[in-house]
């Protein structure tokens, strides 16, 4: 699915709204203006929501169902997307490995953090990287029993 908008300047708000939401979709970014996202319902809906929100902060957009020219160009997006979720999972994987020689109350509230960036990551995760794997296993190690005992 694309998605091609175009929002005015000012007020400066709305358009940053919208630019916060489409970076917590996981959207690739294909120009200024046009994103990109796998097909299916749920971001179809998200896109909609969007166009509607855009609409009232005095934009215009426009919602396409695409297909890439070629696979080399499918591939392309689908490896920027898996490379953005890369760095996130990194980034936790490093936040756990920091706590991990802290005391059992600091794991466990670390630990419960982590699972909630991991799931808010996991949510616009579509292509999922080697570092998924490495940073859930580093959280569930940080949790140790305390939290799958709790949670």
């Amino acid at each position: 699915m694309l998605l091609a908008y175009r929002m005015p300047r000012e007020p400066s708000r709305p358009r940053i709204a919208v630019w916060r939401k489409l970076e917590r979709l996981g959207v690739a970014r294909l120009g200024d203006g046009l994103v990109a996202l796998p097909a299916d319902a749920r971001t179809r809906e998200q896109f909609d929501w969007l166009a509607e929100e855009i609409a009232e902060g005095g934009g215009t957009s426009t919602l396409w169902v695409a297909e890439p020219g070629s696979l080399g160009q499918e591939r392309e997006v689908a490896a920027a997307m898996r490379a953005a979720r890369a760095t996130e999972y990194a980034a936790v994987l490093v936040e756990a490995r920091t706590v991990e020689s802290s005391d059992d109350v600091e794991r466990v509230r670390a630990a419960r953090r982590l699972r909630g960036e991991l799931r808010r990551i996991t949510r616009r995760d579509f292509f999922p990287p080697p570092e998924r794997d490495a940073a859930r296993a580093a959280v569930d190690a940080l949790a140790g029993e305390h939290v799958r005992e709790g949670a």
